[in-house]
């Protein structure tokens, strides 16, 4: 068997242990409220982290180039309440300025 069947093996073993894991953990933990607060913001800080990895680094080295701008310029149209297409449009304008004109 290769490595790749090997590696699709092993994760998709791990991903049904860990939905029976879920799925075995009492209801009264869950619905506990300081449990019910640390779940909802688990997906916001796994979204953040993704996004500052991406934008900030290039294999294993930090980078400052235009992914950084244009999330800098997504973050501030967000902010300003800007509708979703503009917010798309003005971060990938400013991140491509940037990679022009840095080169």
């Amino acid at each position: 068997m290769s490595t790749v069947w090997v590696a699709v093996v092993v994760g998709a073993v791990g991903c049904y242990l860990l939905k029976v894991a879920g799925l075995s953990v009492p209801a009264a933990w869950v619905e506990h409220p300081v449990v019910a607060r640390v779940v909802e913001f688990v997906p916001a800080a796994l979204l953040g982290a993704l996004v500052a990895v991406q934008a900030a680094t290039s294999g294993s080295e930090l980078v400052l180039d235009g992914r950084l701008v244009g999330l800098a310029v997504a973050a501030l149209a967000l902010a300003l309440r800007a509708p979703f297409v503009v917010v798309l449009l003005l971060a990938g304008a400013a991140g491509a300025l940037v990679q022009v004109l840095t080169g």
